[in-house]
């Protein structure tokens, strides 16, 4: 249908002259205003490429901002735990070393018990051959004893029965 209406001449004669329909309306008094930027209306984004254009920019690049700031901290984690990790190696290396260190001290104070053990064992063992041979010694000495008593007390009885006067025999 539109291909039926034929237009005879221009159809904005205006623009012949380089005037536009809107030129005249500052002379009235009319001032058409500018779109509001933080005025977002919605279009189904046909009307304007550009602007289509920008705002898939502006998503990809908040994306692409939002994408950079989650890799820079998964990086920082990573170096954290990195970090983490090796101060855990470090402080189990250090206790490795401390339980190795009590180990062979450890190991000194036993061989100086043992050592000491030993030399006991050997001074108790000497003490009791010792004290056996004094044992010994003591019964052989009272055992000696005994008989220079009975000896004693037998030239006692001996002496005591020779003065006796029923024990006197005269001579005739």
């Amino acid at each position: 249908m539109l291909s039926a209406i034929s237009f005879q001449g221009n159809p904005f004669p205006a623009l012949e002259y380089g005037f536009t329909p809107w030129d005249g309306l500052h002379s009235l008094g009319f001032k058409p205003t500018s779109p509001d930027p933080n005025h977002v209306t919605s279009s189904s984004g046909s009307d304007d490429p550009n602007r289509a254009h920008a705002e898939e920019k502006l998503a990809s690049d908040e994306s692409n901002r939002v994408a950079s700031i989650m890799e820079e901290r998964k990086r920082r984690r990573m170096i954290s735990n990195r970090e983490s990790a090796r101060r855990s190696r470090v402080r189990k290396q250090r206790h490795l070393e401390n339980l190795r260190n009590q180990v062979n001290l450890f190991r000194v104070e036993n061989r100086e018990l043992n050592n000491g053990l030993q030399f006991l064992l050997h001074h108790g063992n000497r003490l009791r051959t010792e004290n056996e041979w004094l044992r010994s010694e003591r019964a052989l000495l009272r055992q000696k004893l005994a008989n220079i008593n009975q000896l004693l007390l037998f030239q006692q009885l001996q002496a005591f029965s020779s003065a006796w006067p029923c024990n006197i025999v005269m001579a005739e």
